[in-house]
């Protein structure tokens, strides 16, 4: 303890001395005021940037690369104006010797805004990139586009023409779906082959139809033909093909096949394009379209011709399909779809035969004909024929034969009393 002496010495000594308050140094102390208004621009540039992606995303759905490329400047702008706000805090703000705890909560959130905008600019890049690939996409099909154009341009040039050659065919006709449209005599032959495979296919049906309600076959046939002999029972069924044939086939010689319609072809080039059209479509579908076409004229007509009255009474038991039918309409029955396949085959073959110049001509054979093997094909191939014997004669025509330039394309017949090998 320090005598009372010495301690009010030390206390006059310190009383002695004078104070000399230090100035701060205000250099190195951010104004508040600033730092309220860079974070203030921050958060008014950062929500511009959310509104300017907004845009973006809304640009693609639907896609329109007018308003990407709007969005993509305002995303590029306000990136631009946040760096140039960080270089200008920079400059005028140095970093510090001393940070508060109120600059580094500042500093904390300048820095969380800096790692959203690069989230962002990573965004926007790959934005950019699928800008690209649409862009490429669009000009993919674009070049797609007017590749077909000059596809369509050459295959409508070539249909004037009524036909192809064959390497336009093999590179052309198949890329587009269609069938080799050279109009030959080859493809002829081949519809013409169609036709008797539908006559063939209609008539199983026909016969079967006529067996379940009771028909006496034999006796239908001897009403087809009757001075017909038959080498076996089986052959009668020729004797139906041959009563298809005759119906489907009148007027065949006729450009208008005898229907009534003022859109009928005038020249071969609508022949061919009609014969186009229908070649690959359902022809249901066909008339559905327009049921009154004149094919639709022609169905009709035909399908009255083929089925008689009497017969489709003990079919379905009523009338109801045919008068249906002589209505206008086209059931979507089993039995009328199956004559539909029918009547579109004749129909094709007709339209083609008047697409060629000159027209096809089409002959058929009388029953008592004799025999030639130039224009007639017999249906049934084991014959037995002797030397000795007469020529045989033609029982039923079963197909219609055609000559096309010089060429015959032969009648099918069945020829009345051969023999044939068992």
């Amino acid at each position: 303890m320090l005598p009372t002496g010495v301690r009010d010495n030390q206390l006059r000594e310190s009383n002695s001395q004078k104070v000399h308050p230090q100035p701060m140094d205000e250099s190195k102390s951010p104004n508040p005021e600033a730092i309220e208004g860079i974070i203030s621009k921050i958060f008014t540039n950062v929500s511009s940037l959310k509104s300017a992606y907004i845009q973006l995303q809304a640009a693609h759905t639907p896609y329109d690369p007018d308003k990407i490329q709007a969005a993509d400047k305002l995303v590029v702008s306000e990136l631009k104006n946040l760096s140039e706000l960080k270089h200008s805090y920079r400059e005028n703000n140095p970093k510090p010797v001393c940070i508060s705890p109120q600059d580094s909560r500042l500093a904390a959130e300048i820095q969380e805004q800096q790692s959203l905008l690069k989230t962002y600019e990573v965004m926007v890049k790959k934005f950019q990139s699928e800008i690209h690939n649409k862009d490429s996409e669009i000009n993919q099909l674009q070049q797609q586009i007017e590749e077909a154009n000059v596809k369509k341009a050459k295959l409508e040039k070539n249909l004037k023409l009524r036909g192809l050659s064959s390497k336009e065919s093999d590179d052309s006709g198949h890329e587009n779906g269609f069938f080799p449209v050279d109009l030959t005599p080859d493809l002829f032959i081949s519809i013409v082959e169609a036709a008797y495979r539908a006559i063939h296919d209609f008539s199983k049906p026909l016969i079967n139809m006529m067996k379940a309600a009771g028909w006496d076959l034999d006796a239908a046939a001897i009403s087809i033909e009757p001075d017909v002999v038959y080498a076996k029972r089986a052959h009668k069924k020729y004797a139906f093909e041959s009563h298809i044939c005759q119906r489907m086939f009148g007027a065949f010689q006729q450009e208008n096949f005898g229907i009534e319609s003022d859109t009928i072809a005038v020249n071969k080039e609508s022949f061919f394009h009609q014969f186009l059209a229908l070649k690959e479509m359902d022809p249901l579908d066909m008339l559905g379209q327009n049921p009154d076409s004149i094919f639709g004229k022609f169905c009709r007509s035909k399908y009255l011709l083929v089925v008689h009255p009497k017969m489709e009474a003990s079919f379905f038991g009523n009338l109801d399909q045919r008068n249906f039918v002589t209505g206008g309409g086209h059931p979507r029955t089993p039995f009328y779809q199956v004559f539909l396949k029918l009547a579109k085959s004749i129909w094709l073959l007709h339209r083609l035969a008047y697409s060629f110049d000159p027209s096809v001509k089409v002959f058929q054979v009388k029953s008592g004909s004799e025999f030639s093997e130039v224009y007639m094909e017999s249906v049934v191939k084991n014959l037995v024929m002797d030397d000795g014997d007469e020529k045989p004669r033609v029982g039923l025509m079963v197909m219609p034969g055609f000559l096309i330039g010089g060429n015959v394309i032969q009648s099918k017949v069945y020829l009345s009393g051969v023999k044939v090998v068992e």
